[in-house]
Formats: structure tokens, sequence, C-alpha cells
């Protein structure tokens, strides 16, 4: 990846890109003038974030907005159905798929339908509400630790959503920097205060993980990194009493670590998140993913075999079940069930949710009908992959097919 895309990269992860912002734990400001909307003060907000994890948007976003209207002045509160509002549009275009955050495909990843002009305009509102509430707490202490975390939750949050939503990296990262020098702030205010440790922990790593390019133009911009240490940073955070707060960091840790190939603990860090949220598809289809990954392919198929039983019985919240149709196919694939590999695959095709996926899928089937040498099924696929998108990197790969048949490494 070149250095300026590793930039960008940045700016989409720093801001937690999977389920959450690090929006829940605080103390009382200092003099006891406000005390922040959170899970463990308020009903609606603990039921929210149960609902927040398992996917049940509707539902969560309900809740928060209960929160918000008895709280009108916290920009917690808000910022928690901001969380809610960004995750439930970043669900619905295709742009949470865990296994696309392993590599770096996601960068050039189409959304599987456009975005929401009603939802773009709702979430700006929100995001102008919760940072004129924060400002307004600190026109009044500008030391308010409260205050700067929750302005750093926000523009972590709109910068989530410019990145993995509009496409606007450049953009994403201005305000991810910002959000970055929030949470510093934080820490030098109180060094106890466990949240920040989450945005910083992952910039950290992030930033340690680019080319030595890359980190020069990263320090330009005051940011510096360290793997080790960032990775340090989450695993105290997961650590916490404060579920939502450990909860955010094992997310962004267990990403990491598969990244870092450090498979044991990535499947342990997302073995307790499945127990803890047992109708989120996406930790269920993770740990299928980290299976393969650390090269147990039969126990990989029967979690991705589990996972659709699920999607098909109704058990999660919500399914894209191309996601984990498509890892099946290609855990199938490693144990060479080249049958089992081209049904899983055309499962994942014949979703039609996810046009990018979907033509990945149909190109992956035709290499196994070749494989079996059932060469005009595969034709018929490659003419597929063509006719989706000729212009993709699946479609250059379809044409050669075309003439020269597939053949398995």
């Amino acid at each position: 990846m070149k250095p300026y895309y590793r930039l960008l990269f940045l700016g989409c992860l720093c801001c937690g890109l999977l389920l959450a912002a690090h929006l829940c734990r605080a103390a009382a400001d200092p003099d006891g003038s406000w005390v922040p909307t959170r899970p463990d003060t308020d009903a609606n907000t603990r039921k929210g974030f149960e609902h927040f994890y398992d996917l049940d948007y509707d539902k969560a976003i309900r809740d928060f907005e209960a929160a918000q209207q008895a709280h009108p002045d916290d920009p917690f509160a808000v910022n928690h159905t901001l969380a809610a509002v960004t995750f439930k549009e970043l669900s619905r275009i295709g742009a949470l798929d865990t296994e696309a955050y392993a590599g770096d495909t996601f960068m050039n990843k189409k959304a599987a339908v456009p975005l929401d002009p009603a939802v773009r305009d709702r979430i700006k509102q929100l995001t102008a509400q919760s940072l004129a509430l924060s400002q307004a707490k600190l026109d009044k202490n500008a030391n308010d630790v409260n205050a700067i975390y929750a302005r750093g939750a926000t523009r972590a949050l709109e910068s989530t959503y410019v990145g993995l939503g509009e496409k606007a990296w450049f953009a994403a990262l201005r305000i991810a920097v910002a959000a970055r020098h929030d949470n510093e702030r934080v820490l030098e205010l109180d060094p106890k205060y466990v949240d920040a440790n989450v945005g910083i922990g992952t910039d950290l790593y992030i930033v340690g993980s680019l080319s030595w390019p890359a980190k020069v133009a990263a320090s330009v911009v005051g940011l510096s990194g360290n793997k080790q240490k960032g990775l340090d940073y989450l695993r105290q955070a997961g650590a916490s009493n404060h579920l939502e707060v450990a909860t955010d960091a094992k997310i962004m840790l267990a990403l990491f670590l598969r990244r870092e190939q450090k498979y044991a603990e990535a499947l342990q860090v997302v073995n307790s998140m499945q127990a803890n949220y047992p109708r989120n598809f996406l930790m269920a289809t993770e740990y299928a993913h980290l299976l393969n990954a650390a090269g147990h392919g039969q126990e990989a198929i029967a979690a991705y075999r589990k996972v659709l039983a699920g999607c098909r019985s109704n058990a999660y919240n919500q399914c894209r079940i191309e996601i984990p149709a498509y890892g099946l196919g290609e855990a199938m694939r490693g144990q060479k069930d080249y049958a089992g590999a081209a049904e899983a695959y055309d499962l994942a095709a014949g979703s039609g949710k996810d046009p990018s996926l979907q033509q990945r899928a149909t190109l992956a089937a035709g290499e196994m009908y070749d494989v079996l040498q059932k060469r005009d099924t595969a034709l018929e696929k490659y003419r597929a992959v063509i006719a989706e998108n000729s212009t993709s990197n699946s479609a250059d790969l379809a044409r050669h097919y075309l003439k020269q048949a597939y053949k398995n490494p």
C-alpha cells in the first residue's frame, strides 16, 4: 500500500471502524457540575448498548433517543444516538465486514447500496449538536475532561462515517487527527480515564505499522506510533470493568492481532465477545475467519456452517449471509473440498446485496468448476463476472480464464 493510502487507512481505523466509538464511561466533573449519561447511571442508555452490540440498531436508537430526551444538554447522550445511527447506516451499505479490514481491500471496496441522504443529514445534525454541547461546557471550563472526551468521540464518529461511508479519506484523516488530540488531552488531565486508551492505542498501533516515509508524514501532523504500545493500551482497556469500553477495545485488538497473525490471542478475545453478544453475527463470523486464518480449516468450516444456520433460523438480529458463505468457500477450498467450495461461493454470489463480494464469489465459483473439470459451468461464471463489472480486477481475471482454464496452485 502506498504511504498516503496508509495514512488514509489511519483516518478510517483510528476512530473505531467496527461497532463503536468509545463513548461510554466517564466520571463526574471535578467541580461536580455535571455527570455524563452512561450505562451505569441511565437505564435507557444501558439497554441501548445491549441492543447496539447485538446489532439491533433500531432498538438501540429508540433507547438512546429516550436517554437524549431526558438529558438534552449532555453531549454523551447525543453521541450514543449518533453512534447507533452511523453504524446502522454503515451496516446497511455493507461497510462492516471485518474480513475486508484484515487486508487493504476496503480502500477500493464499493458500498453495496448508496448512502441514504436523509441519514447523512441526520448524522450531520447530531454531530453539530454534540459538538455545540461540548463547546458550551468547554466555554465554562476549558479543562472539562468529559467535554473534551465527548468532543473527541463525536469527531471519531464523524471520521468513521466520512471515511467508510463517503470514502472521503483525506477529510476523514483530518477529523481523526483532531479526535486523537482530544484523547491525548484527556489523558494529560486524567491519566486514569481509560476510555481514551482505546482511541490512542488504535492510533499508536496503526502509525507504528506505517512505512518510514508515511511515519514521517504522520509526524508532520503530530502523530507518533508504536505497535506494541498500541496493543498494550488496547489490552489494558479490554480488561476494564466497564463492559462498553472493554468491548470497543477488544474489537480493535482482535483486528490488529489478526493482522499480526497472533491468532491464539485473537481467538480468545473474539470468543469472549461471542458469549456476551450471541445475536451479533459479525462477531460469530469473525471467529470463523480467525479459525481459518489460523489454519484450523475443519473447525472454521464448522463455525461458518453454524453462522449460516443461525442466519437461516433468525438467531441473529441481522445477517448478511454472503459474508459467512464466502468465508465458508475459502475454508473449504483450503481443505481441497472444491465441490463444497463451489456451492458456498454460489450461495455468496446469489445474495445480490454486495456487488463487489458477489463478483468475487462468482469468479471463485468459476475457478472451482475449472478445478472440477466442469469447463462449461466455469465459462458461464466467468462471463457473469464480466457482465457484472467489466472494469474490475475480477473481470480481468475472468477474461484470462475464458482463454485459459484456471489451474489450482
